[in-house]
C-alpha cells in the first residue's frame, strides 16, 4: 500500500509540474520581410489560430511588421485576409491614385511633359529627384488610420497591445538596427518597410531617417529572444536564404529578379533554436512585387503551416481557447476611442504656410469626422507643391479626440518640365516648361511653356493665384499662342505629311477663374480676347506659286464649364472618368482675303455672334483583376454658329470631333461641324509586361452638314448626314517617357480612309481658342 501511494504521489507531482510547464509555456512568432511574399504570413496566422496554437509575442520586419502589427492591434487573421484581398489594398501597395480620392482641382489640364524635375535655384542649379519609386500617399494614410485605434488602446506602449509587438528598422548611416517598442504603431511599421529605392524613409521626431529593418536583420529571432524570452519560437521566413553553394545555373535569373533586395540580410534557418519551429513557405516563382497574387500567397502560407502542425502540436502543449480568445479580442477592440478628431495641426512649414495647409481640412461641426480628415489629407496630397506629406494620428485624452498631425515639406519653388513625341508622320514635337511657385498666405504660380515642332508650335504664359477659402478658387490671367500647320512638310527622316493645305494660328489674352466645392471637380469662368488666323486652299492640287486664302477672326469670348477628371493616365486610360460640360459665347469680326485658288476676287468683313453648348464624357471600368477594361465615350456639340465667307473657312472655324490622338494631326472635313453627336466603345487588354492591346470604335452623326456650292460658298444641307464610323486597333507599351503605340486606323473620310500610325511620347496638343 505505501508503494502504491508513493507511485500516486510521484504521478500527481509529475502531472502538476506538466500542468505548470504547459500553462507557463510562452510562444513567440517571428515574421520576416519579403515584400509581397510576406502575404503568406496571413495564412500562417490563420492556421495557428484555427488549431489553437497560442501567440504571445510577435516580432516583425518589413511586410512581417505590417501583418504582425495588424494582429497585435486586435485584427483577427480573417480581418487581415479580408483587408489584403480588398481592392483598396492594391492601391496602397502600388501607389496608384484612388479614383474616389482624385482631388485634381489643381491639375485637371494634362500636359505632354514626361518628366517634372524639381530645381534648386541657388548659386548653382541643381536637379533633384524623388527618394522613392512608389507613391506612398495611400499607404501612409492607410497605416495611420488602420492602426490608430490599437495604438490608442495600448497608450502607445507596444507591450500593452493585444499581443506584445516589436518592429525592426535600420539606421543606415551608423549601421545599426533599431528595435521599436513604443510610440505610433503606424510609424513603426512604416519605418520597417522603407525599402531603399521603393518607399521613401520618414523623418523621425529626432531628425533621423529610418529604413527597412531587413537591411541588417530580415529574420529577427535574436530580437524575439532578447525582448520576450519565449519558450518556443515559431519563425516564418518568406525572404531569401543563403545558398550552400554558388547557384551556377540560376545566378542570372536570381540577379535580375532580386536586384533591389541583394543588400538585404538573408535568413539563418537554424536561428529558431532546437526547440523552435521553422516555417519556410515554398514561394519559388513569386516575386517581392507580386501583390496581385494575394490569394495564392495566403494559400501557400496555409499549406506550409498545416504541414508543420504535427511538429507544432508536439512542441507546444498549451492550447489557446478559441472562445476565450475571441472574447479577449472583442474586449480589447471595445476600448477604442470613437473616431472623432479634435483638431488638425501642421508642422514643417513656416507659420503662415501651415495655416494655408490647414485650410484643406474642412469641418461641418465642432469636431472633424473621419471622412473629413481623409478628404483633407488627399486634397493636400494632390497639390504637388508639397512633398513628404506624412500623417500621424494620435489620441489626445484631454481633448477626448484624435489629433491629426501633418508633416509637410515645401517642394522646390521651381520645376522644369520636359516632354517629346516622335511619330511615323511629321508631327514630332518637343515640350519644355518652367514653373515657379511661391507660398505665403496664398499660393502664387508663374508658368511658362512652349511646344516646338513643324506641325504644331505653341507658347503660354500665365500667373495663377490660389485662394484656399471655404470654397477654394483661383484667378489666372494668361496669354497663349499656337500654330498648327497641316501643309505637306518633311522632317529629318524625309517623311511626307498629309497634303491638306491648312495653316491655323491662334492668339488669346484671357482671364480664368476656377472654383471647386470638393477639390474633385471645378467650375471655370473664362473670358478672353482672341485673334485667329486661318490660311487654306480651296482646291486639292496646289502649286508653289499659289497664294492661300486668309480668314482672320478677332473678337471676345466667354465661357462657363464644369470639369471632372479622374482618369489614371494622360493617354490611353483604363480606369476613371472624365466629364466636361460647357457653354461658350463668341462675338467677333471676320476679315476675309481671297487667294489665288478662290473664285471670289474681293475681300469682305462680317460680324458673327453665336452660342455653343458642348458635353463630353468618358468612363472606364476595369475587370479581370485590372487586366482588362471597357470604356465608353459620348460627345455632343450644338452651336448657333453661322456660315463664314466660303466653304473652307466655315470648316476651319467649326468645332471638330477628335476621337483618337491621331485625329488631332489630320484635317478631316467630315469630322467638322457646328452640330454633332458621337458615341464610342473602347476595350483594353493587358497582354504581358507593359504591353496592352487597345481597340476603339466610334460613330458620329452630323446635323445639317456643310457642303460646298458651285461658287465655293458654304451650304448647310438639310437633315442629318449618314452615321460615320471611326475604328482603331493597336498595341501600346507604357514607358517612362510616355506611351509607345502602333495603330491601324480607319476614318470615314475620303482623303484619309486607312492609315498606320505610330508614336512614342505624349501626343497632346491644346485645343483652339474657341474650343
Amino acid at each position: 500500500m505505501p508503494t502504491l501511494l508513493s507511485h500516486l504521489r510521484v504521478l500527481l507531482v509529475f502531472l502538476l509540474l506538466l500542468s505548470v510547464e504547459t500553462s507557463a509555456q510562452k510562444v513567440g512568432v517571428v515574421l520576416s520581410g519579403g515584400g509581397a511574399k510576406g502575404l503568406a504570413h496571413v495564412g500562417v496566422l490563420k492556421v495557428l489560430e484555427k488549431n489553437k496554437i497560442p501567440i504571445d509575442y510577435i516580432v516583425g520586419t518589413s511586410m512581417g511588421a505590417v501583418v504582425g502589427s495588424l494582429y497585435s492591434a486586435g485584427f483577427s487573421p480573417q480581418d487581415i485576409e479580408d483587408l489584403v484581398l480588398s481592392p483598396k489594398f492594391q492601391y496602397w501597395v502600388s501607389g496608384r491614385q484612388l479614383e474616389d480620392r482624385a482631388f485634381n482641382y489643381f491639375s485637371l489640364d494634362p500636359s505632354p511633359a514626361a518628366l517634372r524635375l524639381p530645381l534648386t535655384l541657388q548659386s548653382s542649379l541643381k536637379v533633384q529627384t524623388t527618394g522613392g519609386l512608389i507613391s506612398d500617399v495611400n499607404l501612409n494614410y492607410a497605416l495611420a488610420s488602420t492602426l490608430a485605434a490599437g495604438s490608442a488602446i495600448a497608450k502607445y506602449d507596444f507591450n500593452k497591445l493585444f499581443v506584445p509587438f516589436r518592429a525592426l528598422t535600420a539606421e543606415i548611416f551608423t549601421r545599426q538596427q533599431i528595435v521599436q517598442r513604443k510610440g505610433s504603431l503606424a510609424d513603426a511599421v512604416r519605418n520597417s518597410m522603407a525599402v531603399p529605392l521603393a518607399f521613401r524613409p520618414i523623418r523621425q521626431s529626432d531628425g533621423r531617417y529610418l529604413f527597412d529593418g531587413g537591411l541588417f536583420n530580415n529574420f529577427p529571432t535574436d530580437v524575439m529572444r532578447s525582448e520576450f524570452k519565449p519558450d518556443v519560437i515559431i519563425g516564418v521566413n518568406v525572404g531569401d536564404v543563403s545558398f550552400k553553394k554558388y547557384p551556377t545555373d540560376k545566378d542570372d535569373e536570381l540577379l535580375g529578379s532580386s536586384l533591389i533586395f541583394l543588400s538585404f540580410d538573408v535568413a539563418d534557418t537554424l536561428a529558431v533554436g532546437p526547440n523552435g519551429i521553422l516555417i519556410q513557405p515554398d514561394l519559388e516563382g513569386y516575386g517581392t512585387t507580386d501583390f496581385a497574387k494575394v490569394k495564392d500567397l495566403i494559400d501557400i502560407g496555409v499549406k506550409s503551416t498545416e504541414a508543420k502542425l504535427p511538429q507544432l502540436k508536439q512542441r507546444i502543449k498549451r492550447e489557446e481557447d478559441s472562445v476565450q480568445l475571441a472574447h479577449r479580442r472583442a474586449a480589447f477592440q471595445k476600448q477604442a476611442p470613437p473616431p472623432q478628431f479634435a483638431r488638425v495641426q501642421v508642422q514643417g512649414l513656416k507659420e503662415n504656410q501651415n495655416k494655408y495647409v490647414s485650410r484643406f481640412f474642412l469641418r461641418r461641426g465642432d469636431e472633424y469626422t473621419i471622412d473629413e480628415i481623409e478628404e483633407g489629407y488627399y486634397r493636400l496630397a494632390a497639390n504637388d507643391f508639397f512633398r513628404g506629406i506624412y500623417p500621424r494620428i494620435q489620441y489626445d485624452s484631454t481633448a477626448r479626440g484624435y489629433v491629426l498631425s501633418i508633416d509637410a515639406q515645401q517642394s522646390n519653388n521651381a520645376t522644369a518640365e520636359v516632354g517629346a513625341v516622335f511619330s511615323t508622320r511629321p508631327v514630332d514635337n518637343l515640350y519644355v516648361g518652367l514653373e515657379y511657385r511661391y507660398l505665403n498666405r496664398l499660393l502664387y504660380t508663374v508658368g511658362l511653356n512652349a511646344n516646338l515642332g513643324r506641325f504644331y508650335s505653341a507658347g503660354q504664359f500665365g500667373i495663377r493665384l490660389n485662394v484656399p477659402a471655404r470654397v477654394p478658387f483661383y484667378i489666372e490671367p494668361s496669354v497663349m499662342y499656337s500654330s498648327v500647320n497641316y501643309q505637306g512638310t518633311k522632317t529629318f527622316l524625309d517623311r511626307d505629311a498629309a497634303s491638306t493645305q491648312v495653316r491655323q494660328r491662334d492668339f488669346k489674352l484671357g482671364l480664368q477663374t476656377g472654383f471647386s466645392h470638393n477639390f474633385r471637380s471645378r467650375f471655370v469662368i473664362d473670358g478672353a480676347y482672341f485673334s485667329n488666323e486661318d490660311e487654306y486652299a480651296n482646291v486639292e492640287n496646289v502649286s508653289s506659286d499659289d497664294k492661300l486664302d486668309e480668314t482672320d477672326f478677332v473678337g471676345l469670348t466667354s465661357a462657363f464649364r464644369f470639369e471632372r477628371n479622374s482618369l489614371n493616365r494622360k493617354m490611353y486610360s483604363t480606369r476613371g472618368h472624365r466629364a466636361v460640360l460647357g457653354v461658350r459665347a463668341v462675338m467677333g469680326e471676320e476679315a476675309y482675303k481671297p487667294g489665288s485658288t478662290s473664285l471670289m476676287t474681293e475681300g469682305r468683313t462680317e460680324d458673327h455672334k453665336w452660342l455653343q453648348f458642348s458635353a463630353t464624357y468618358e468612363g472606364y471600368y476595369p475587370f479581370n483583376n485590372d487586366r482588362s477594361s471597357w470604356g465608353y465615350f459620348f460627345e455632343g456639340v450644338i452651336s448657333t454658329q453661322d456660315l463664314f465667307s466660303n466653304y473652307r473657312s466655315s470648316l476651319t472655324s467649326s468645332p471638330v470631333f477628335n476621337p483618337l490622338p491621331d485625329s488631332r494631326t489630320l484635317f478631316l472635313d467630315t469630322y467638322r461641324s457646328s452640330r454633332y453627336a458621337a458615341a464610342g466603345l473602347r476595350y483594353s487588354q493587358n497582354l504581358f509586361a507593359k504591353f496592352e492591346w487597345r481597340t476603339e470604335a466610334f460613330t458620329h452623326l452630323i446635323h445639317r452638314p456643310l457642303e460646298e456650292g458651285i461658287m465655293q460658298q458654304a451650304i448647310r444641307a438639310k437633315g442629318f448626314d449618314r452615321p460615320r464610323l471611326t475604328a482603331s486597333t493597336g498595341i501600346i507599351m507604357q514607358l517612362p517617357i510616355g506611351p509607345a503605340a502602333l495603330h491601324f486606323i480607319h476614318y470615314d473620310d475620303n482623303e484619309n480612309r486607312w492609315s498606320v500610325f505610330g508614336h512614342v511620347g505624349f501626343l497632346l496638343f491644346r485645343g483652339r481658342t474657341l474650343q
